[in-house]
């Protein structure tokens, strides 16, 4: 079956993103044909720098084959080299009605906030919905929360195939596991726009600063502590298997154990877990035009189903007369 998601070069990866989604996209490519893109259109909603678009597309992807994805197992592509996806985007939104688009998450969140929605934004569904339905994928990766997504999707692709006939592909959600909430430095979610996370490819001092800059109580050093409401070993349970969370909490409610202690043991953990894709990243650094053939040859195996999915749709509406 084929799995496909794309993703925002939107900064840099942080742990939250890797135990949240990429890990198992890395786990999925041994199960299935994974589709993977750079979603670059649809960043050009918050994105407005010619020269910093490009360089977070190619350290996106450079991070994404450091931190394990195959490229002769999974294809790893830009949306924007596949020009089907921008015309079936079209064709989908002369089937799209205005109140699906009206109720979706980011729209109205914008709304709400009382901050500008431009058309991009408004009709990223249609898009998003182009991306799936284009390479005749069976499942799309998405934590609980956005489930929406692919129903979304669902609802244009069975509307397109309504009306003119069974043309497109109807995919399901694959709903990831281990999808908790990872913590921040300041206990909230961690996510770029709280600047509370912990990047993975960050110099090795950065990361430790980062760390150590955890927010904790003020339990003196001797006193027991709740692992449960500790944010230091939250992240230190993403790391660690039962054995080794029990020997922690142990610790934690013992006493004796101070925070700073507990952040080193982080620290550690963090290095020993990314060790491997850090020096992998560092050789990508110097061979970027390796980054770039592996985006070009995944896009030209994208293309292919692209193309034949266009040649199936252009017949079923009937703007293809050849």
């Amino acid at each position: 079956m084929r799995a496909l998601s794309g993703t925002q070069p939107s900064g840099k990866l942080h742990i939250g993103n890797y135990f949240g989604a990429i890990r198992q996209y890395v786990q999925l490519q041994q199960e299935h044909e994974g589709f993977y893109f750079i979603a670059n259109y649809h960043a050009l909603t918050t994105i407005r720098s010619a020269e910093e678009m490009r360089q977070q597309t190619l350290e996106l992807a450079a991070d994404y084959l450091a931190l394990g994805l195959d490229p002769d197992r999974a294809t790893l592509f830009l949306q924007s080299d596949v020009p089907e996806v921008t015309e079936l985007a079209w064709v989908l939104s002369t089937v799209t009605p205005m109140g699906l688009l009206e109720r979706c998450h980011a729209y109205k969140d914008k709304i709400a906030q009382g901050l500008p929605a431009d058309h991009g934004l408004f009709a990223y569904p249609t898009l998003m919905a182009a991306d799936i339905l284009i390479y005749d994928s069976n499942l799309v990766p998405v934590g609980q929360d956005q489930k929406q997504h692919v129903e979304v999707t669902r609802d244009i692709g069975e509307r397109f195939n309504s009306t003119y006939g069974q043309t497109l592909v109807i995919p399901e959600a694959y709903i990831l596991k281990d999808t908790a909430t990872v913590v921040g430095v300041d206990g909230q979610k961690m996510s770029k726009s709280y600047d509370n996370t912990i990047c993975i490819f960050d110099p090795e001092k950065q990361v430790r600063k980062r760390i150590m800059s955890i927010v904790t109580d003020s339990t003196p050093l001797e006193d027991p502590k709740d692992p449960d409401n500790c944010s230091v070993y939250a992240l230190c349970c993403l790391f660690a298997d039962e054995a080794q969370k029990q020997e922690m909490a142990e610790r934690y409610r013992a006493g004796g154990m101070g925070y700073g202690d507990a952040k080193k043991e982080l620290f550690g953990c963090f290095m020993e877990y990314f060790g491997e894709a850090r020096k992998r990243r560092e050789q990508l650094a110097e061979d970027m035009g390796y980054v770039v053939d592996v985006l070009k040859q995944g896009a030209a195996r994208a293309r292919a189903v692209a193309q034949q999915t266009m040649e199936r749709v252009r017949q079923a509406c009937g703007v293809n007369i050849g």
